[in-house]
């Protein structure tokens, strides 16, 4: 007897919209109907307004704080369960609370564990991401996760720039392996910036390991905050006489101070996907679409097929 796999159906949380649409578009179908109720004290109920019984349906929404996006998702994981949907795919653009993956000091969570096991309890039957803050927090997971590359959006821009004297940059000692695996596929050299927190968000001290002298540097990092770590190396690296900094991060957290800072350095151009809405425009700010990734991506997995020639590094 042949096994029919019925159309899946893609639904979006509310922050995720945009990007939804976008997914949808690429993925060759309309968003679902989902609702949502607000009371007056906040709490909100996710309906959805179509049938969805025996179907896998991907849910698309990032997870960044506030806690208001991830309490979404779960709502949304929890009624697609209870109505009887076949599978759940939870496809997170951005897996938020993600650099909290291990005690760094006492008395204090390991909040991406958490999330991961919450998403499971809710009913979420797969996961897919894009840019995880550590690699490790899929082995957070007990069910399958398909964890993503922005390389495959950036390095065919980057290629476009035809920029001579190539140098890939590493705004920290954690981000290394990344800028290594930029660098060797843009065969060209790497360095290394040193840094020290006073506390979260704030440097106290930063040094550069390599020599930028006449070359056109292109930091590479998953997320961008406050951009304080971005600008401060940036401008380090000008100092040190750099020819352009550029700085590439998947995830435009960009909160606190950061459009000020961005406009105020010395930074050429901050390309970043569209994972999370931007919340005001720069013109030092260019956002390359994940859309077309993350529908290839889903279109994969619902006929079970190999993704893995979606993955560069």
């Amino acid at each position: 007897m042949s096994y029919i796999i019925t159309e899946a159906k893609i639904f979006s949380c509310t922050q995720s919209t945009a990007l939804a649409q976008k997914i949808a578009s690429a993925y060759g179908t309309e968003l679902g109907n989902v609702i949502t109720s607000t009371y007056s004290d906040g709490e909100f109920q996710p309906s959805y307004e179509e049938s969805i019984r025996g179907t896998r349906i991907f849910i698309i929404g990032s997870t960044n704080p506030g806690p208001e996006n991830l309490m979404e998702m779960l709502l949304m994981i929890d009624a697609a369960k209870r109505a009887s949907a076949r599978h759940v795919t939870a496809v997170i653009p951005y897996f938020g609370w993600a650099r909290q993956d291990r005690k760094d000091k006492p008395r204090v969570p390991i909040a991406a564990k958490l999330v991961a096991k919450m998403l499971e309890t809710a009913g979420a039957t797969r996961i897919i991401t894009m840019d995880l803050h550590a690699d490790q927090i899929q082995g957070f997971f007990e069910k399958p996760v398909d964890h993503l590359f922005a390389s495959t959006i950036f390095l065919p821009y980057l290629q476009s720039l035809n920029l001579d004297n190539l140098m890939i940059a590493s705004p920290d000692m954690g981000g290394s392996k990344r800028a290594y695996a930029y660098s060797k596929a843009l065969e060209c050299d790497v360095v290394i910036c040193y840094k020290q927190r006073a506390k979260a968000n704030i440097i106290s001290h930063m040094e550069l390991i390599g020599d930028v002298k006449g070359k056109n540097v292109v930091l590479v990092d998953d997320m961008v905050d406050t951009a304080g770590t971005l600008t401060k190396a940036a401008d380090l690296m000008m100092e040190r006489g750099a020819l352009s900094v550029r700085a590439i991060c998947t995830h435009p957290i960009l909160s606190g101070n950061a459009y000020k800072n961005i406009e105020s350095s010395q930074l050429q151009e901050l390309i970043v996907t569209d994972s999370i809405p931007l919340k005001q425009k720069s013109d030092k700010i260019r956002v390359l679409t994940c859309a077309d990734l993350f529908a290839s991506v889903m279109h994969n997995v619902q006929y079970n097929r190999s993704i893995s020639s979606k993955f560069i590094m």
